[in-house]
């Protein structure tokens, strides 16, 4: 089930508001090019910025996502049309032939469950083509992130058109590698309504992440720094195995 984070239609309606500044696809969409696609699968599409942006760039572009909220979202925003929407996760995938498919925003960790994150390497690797690449990225265990993970450094407040003030904070509630939990709150100002998200993680170090990438066909061409958060997270390049 998906975070009520993001299947929560007030909640997902807040997303973009939030993490306005989306710079970090920027790098996504140069590697789709990088490698020649002209088809995509976006893997956890959200609110759908990266699957509209790579559209507009003349992508064929398949969105994929469990939460209902945040497709709705998506599919309200300018240039939808362009995009096939899908709700549901991996499984519900039609067959399908893409050169690419991605997953970013750190989606891996949110598959936390180790069959579910199996049938999505293995459904993704059948909707490839044959020189087909996948490609996301993930946060590096190593550097601790979730230590920052708290009231203090997270609390954040915006004016929403219509709603009024809107405070966010996160607060770190269990480490028990390789499974990181946490609580989301939101504050809505003028009513003084609070709702809360509760979301778990998997830390999956880049050993693990590569020997899971050849269990199931994959060749691992390249292990990249994230552009913009260079040092905390690792994007992998991974192609079909012959």
């Amino acid at each position: 089930m998906p975070d009520l984070a993001f299947d929560h239609p007030r909640l997902a309606a807040l997303y973009d508001v939030f993490d306005a500044d989306r710079r970090d696809l920027d790098a996504y969409a140069a590697i789709a090019r990088e490698l020649g696609a002209r088809s995509v699968l976006d893997v956890g599409c959200g609110t759908g910025t990266f699957a509209l942006l790579l559209a507009r760039e003349g992508f064929e572009v398949t969105a994929l996502d469990p939460a209902r909220a945040s497709v709705d979202v998506a599919r309200a925003k300018p240039g939808a049309e362009r995009v096939e929407w899908i709700v549901g996760d991996a499984t519900a995938l039609p067959e399908l032939e893409v050169d690419l498919a991605t997953m970013t925003g750190n989606v891996p960790q949110a598959i936390a469950e180790p069959d579910a994150w199996e049938r999505t390497l293995s459904i993704v690797h059948k909707a490839l083509r044959p020189d087909g690449h996948l490609v996301f990225e993930t946060r590096d265990p190593g550097v601790r992130g979730w230590e920052e993970w708290t009231r203090e450094q997270t609390r954040q407040g915006v004016e929403v058109d219509g709603v009024g003030e809107v405070e966010q904070w996160t607060d770190l509630t269990e480490v028990a590698l390789p499974l990181v939990r946490f609580q989301t709150t939101f504050v809505f100002g003028a009513s003084g309504e609070v709702l809360t998200s509760d979301s778990t993680l998997r830390f999956r170090g880049r050993d693990e992440i590569e020997a899971d990438l050849r269990a199931f066909g994959y060749v691992v061409d390249e292990v990249r720094d994230a552009p913009d958060r260079p040092g905390r997270e690792l994007v992998f390049v991974a192609r079909l195995g012959l």
